[in-house]
């Protein structure tokens, strides 16, 4: 294809993108001139080019589309859907020429004097049926791709000759097609260019730093004026000979002068044209050459990391500092070869105005899409991979998620529905959010489809809370639409999306909202290429982690302040007052344990709304890795999203921490569903909640959870001594305080925290020194005790705890009730088993 062909193509196809996020705009606002007037300029640039270029059906429907386009701006027609929806059409047909001239390299044939007519009657101010126009495909080119060279052989226009007056209904021969009322021959309207032609009818010549008027702005060294260049194509066609401009003597350098005030800049321009006057000039790079630039700074990065390796085993190496500058610089180079992937995120909503506003029209919505954080960048590759999922899943909101404005309208809500796009940088990664004002999605319609289906049955649904269901709207083949349309009810839409976004490391929740709308929240990674990795062992392999899904680590064993602990039969980690589900890497992936090797490391990973831990032995280094493509043998096994190659040159395999999520909960519940379906029919196996807490010396103590009231944790200080005995003036009431057993558990000063029960009319206080943790567990007491107070001991949690004899302390706290009697206060009775 020819270079300027090519060239041709690129920029049409950017101003075409253009024309059709203005021309939404302009419908939304007529009154904007300066949008209608950007419109008319672009669609009269690809409509000149195509003539220069001999593109004579492009060519064609352009200037169709321009005459209307003409009305609008001189006020002869007033702007209303259908004559927008018209020129949306004359754009489409533009864009699938060119995707035809782009694929064969010459103009494709075909016939648009059905779009012309209508383009032509709606200037006229006629009325149209745009059901008569042809509806036609648009295709998709890549975000920021360039259009590769090839041969063109560009048809041979033969020189202009006289010829006879062509009227209306003759054919034109030297553009092979009807004239029209108004047209005239090109033979004609070349001659009328070259006998018009004169020196006062040739445009002003502006030199850099003029103002070109057509443009509106100012004109860089080598640039020429819009209607010089017009000028030029012009005389091309009708072979005028332009006389190249004389030559400027150079003047004789003046004398050393004081500098001069630079001139002022014309007071039409604005701060955004003065800003581009000192941006830097750009240039197109094809993009297969960043791709190969990409790709060797990778593997430089890969040589890097084995040569730091090597100098991190040879102290006093004289090579230490000069590869220490090296890693700088491979650093550098690598985040400015990145800057060059990188991409606004509104060049993947381009296309999201024109769908919004089609969809509006045909749904008989009131739509308003909002777009928030266009200029946030990520990786082209990445770009490309999420513009279909953001495609469909504006057009699910539209469709499933507003209501027509007429329910709007019953509902008290405006009548304009709002779909809000946002993005932003979160860490490593780029948060992209879809929501919408709308009716929310309809959790008892979800479930009677998931029964329908043969997904779950009632029992596991009354289990469910509404966000779990939610998330089976991400199900293959499930949809809760009652007919299949050409915009959804297929049932393959959010699967697919879901699919596309977690192939590339990405995770995708949603929030929904009866009457109020529904949320999506998509994470995905900033590129694809180099990450950054934390490297782990397990079952004497390594494993590369992306440091982006690590929140924190944990360091566990019996001398860590954090212990593994196991409830259930299942890992946690109690961190921070909340318990954390683990996940083994080792027994997960079937790795037999090697000797000496203890599980060490809890890595606190984030996947979306769920969070969990991974059990490492060794945390061994971090690295940036170039992510490779897994062997096709390894494609099947989900836990790997790919492979890397180490500094010391092995080969480790890279974690997907979506998969090993997926993982873990499928092992919770099949190992919950174990342990249900072996209790079924147990009906003396003595399960209950029982309270863990820590009282004088020895083992553990533990008190069934029923027969507790409240816990309190009181000030040592308002404990008050009468006759030896300890009382609290609880609830207006003084309430006898207990020690536990033999052992004096109340505390000199500080807080005491108190066990509270009570009995008919009467309420009294253990004291304890730690309250531990609540547990369920069989009670089964294995060894009797002789002590008062102690029923016996039995394993609680994996631990041996004496079992408090609750009956022992009632008697006492009642036999200290009746020699100070103290009833409870209003409206506290033994019923209440309110645990704080």
């Amino acid at each position: 294809m020819d270079d300027l062909i090519a060239e041709f193509l690129t920029e049409t196809a950017e101003s075409l993108e253009v024309v059709d996020a203005e021309l939404v705009r302009f419908e939304a606002n007529p009154s904007e001139r300066k949008t209608l007037d950007n419109i008319f300029r672009l669609v009269h640039t690809v409509k000149g080019t195509c003539g220069f270029l001999g593109l004579s059906r492009l060519e064609a429907v352009a200037h169709a589309g321009e005459t209307l386009l003409g009305r609008f701006r001189d006020g002869k027609l007033e702007v209303n859907a259908d004559a927008v929806t018209l020129v949306l059409h004359s754009i489409d047909r533009i864009k699938v020429i060119l995707a035809g001239l782009e694929g064969a390299g010459i103009e494709p044939e075909g016939d648009d004097n059905d779009l012309i007519a209508q383009l032509e009657a709606m200037a006229e101010g006629q009325a149209v049926d745009l059901t008569a126009v042809q509806a036609v495909e648009v295709p998709v080119r890549p975000i920021g791709s360039e259009i590769e060279p090839a041969e063109l052989n560009l048809p041979t226009t033969a020189p202009a000759t006289a010829a006879p007056n062509l009227k209306t209904g003759d054919v034109d021969p030297a553009t092979g097609r009807t004239l029209r009322l108004g047209e005239v021959s090109e033979a004609d309207l070349e001659a009328a260019f070259a006998a018009a032609s004169g020196p006062e009818d040739e445009p002003k010549h502006l030199k850099a730093g003029d103002l070109d008027p057509a443009t509106g702005r100012v004109l860089r060294p080598g640039e020429v004026s819009e209607a010089e260049l017009e000028a030029a194509f012009a005389a091309a066609e009708a072979g005028i000979e332009i006389p190249a401009p004389a030559p400027v003597a150079e003047a004789p350098k003046p004398a050393p002068v004081a500098k001069a005030a630079p001139e002022p800049l014309p007071a039409s321009m604005g701060g955004e044209d003065l800003a581009s006057l000192n941006n830097t000039q750009s240039i197109r790079v094809s993009v297969d050459v960043l791709e190969g630039l990409m790709t060797l700074v990778s593997e430089m990065v890969l040589t890097r990391n084995q040569l730091l390796q090597i100098s991190r085993t040879r102290e006093d190496s004289a090579f230490a500092t000069p590869l220490q500058r090296l890693s700088t610089l491979t650093g550098e180079l690598q985040d400015s070869v990145m800057k060059t992937r990188m991409q606004p995120i509104g060049a993947a909503w381009k296309k999201l105005p024109r769908l919004v506003r089609d969809l509006s029209h045909e749904l008989h919505k009131k739509i308003d899409l909002v777009m928030d954080g266009e200029g946030t960048e990520l990786d082209r590759q990445v770009l490309e991979l999420i513009r279909d999922p953001l495609t469909h899943m504006v057009r699910n909101s539209a469709d499933h998620g507003l209501e027509t404005t007429e329910e709007r309208i019953a509902l008290g809500k405006p009548a304009i529905g709002t779909i809000k796009l946002a993005a932003f940088h979160e860490g490593g990664y780029i948060v992209i959010r879809i929501s919408d004002n709308g009716k929310g999605l309809n959790t008892g319609k979800i479930r009677e489809k998931l029964v329908e289906k043969g997904l779950a049955n009632r029992t596991e649904l009354e289990t469910m809370s509404d966000q779990q269901v939610h998330r089976y709207i991400f199900a293959p083949g499930f949809s809760t639409a009652a007919k299949v349309t050409n915009l959804s009810g297929r049932g393959v839409g959010m699967d697919v999306v879901r699919t596309n976004i977690e192939q590339i490391g990405g995770q995708i929740d949603l929030n929904s909202v009866p009457g109020q709308g529904t949320t999506f929240t998509i994470k995905i990674p900033l590129t694809l290429a180099i990450v950054s990795a934390l490297i782990v062992g397990a079952g004497g392999q390594k494993f590369a982690v992306p440091q982006t899904a690590v929140m924190e680590l944990v360091r566990t064993g019996v001398t860590a302040e954090h212990k593994i602990e196991r409830i259930n039969e299942s890992l946690v980690l109690r961190l921070r007052e909340k318990l954390l589900p683990l996940v083994q890497l080792g027994p997960t992936l079937q790795l037999e344990a090697a000797k000496n090797e203890d599980p060490s490391f809890v890595m606190v990973i984030q996947v979306g709304e769920r969070r969990y831990g991974l059990v490492v032995n060794d945390v061994l280094d971090t690295e940036e890795i170039v992510v490779k493509p897994l062997a096709t043998v390894l494609r099947d096994v989900d836990v790997f999203s790919g492979a890397t190659i180490l500094g010391d040159g092995s080969v480790v395999l890279i974690l997907d921490p979506n998969a090993m999520s997926e993982r873990a909960g499928n092992m919770l519940e099949e190992k919950q569903a174990e342990e249900s379906e072996s209790t079924v029919d147990t009906t003396n196996d003595n399960r209950c909640a029982m309270l863990l807490f820590k009282a004088g010396s020895g083992a553990p103590k533990a008190v069934e959870l029923e027969h507790i009231t409240r816990l309190e944790h009181i000030e040592v200080s308002q404990i008050e001594r009468m006759d030896g005995r300890a009382a609290l003036q609880y609830r207006g009431k003084l309430m006898p305080i207990l020690n536990v057993g033999d052992y004096s558990t109340i505390k000199d000063e500080g807080i005491q925290p108190l066990l509270v029960f009570t009995g008919e009319g009467y309420a009294m206080g253990l004291a304890v020194d730690e309250i531990v943790d609540v547990v369920e567990d069989r009670l089964q007491i294995e060894l009797s005790a002789d002590r008062p107070g102690v029923r016996g001991t039995a394993v609680v949690a994996g631990r041996a705890c004496e079992i408090v004899d609750v009956d022992y302390y009632h008697l006492r706290g009642l036999a200290e009730h009746q020699r100070h009697p103290a009833p409870l206060g209003a409206g506290q009775s033994s019923s209440e088993r309110a645990v704080a």
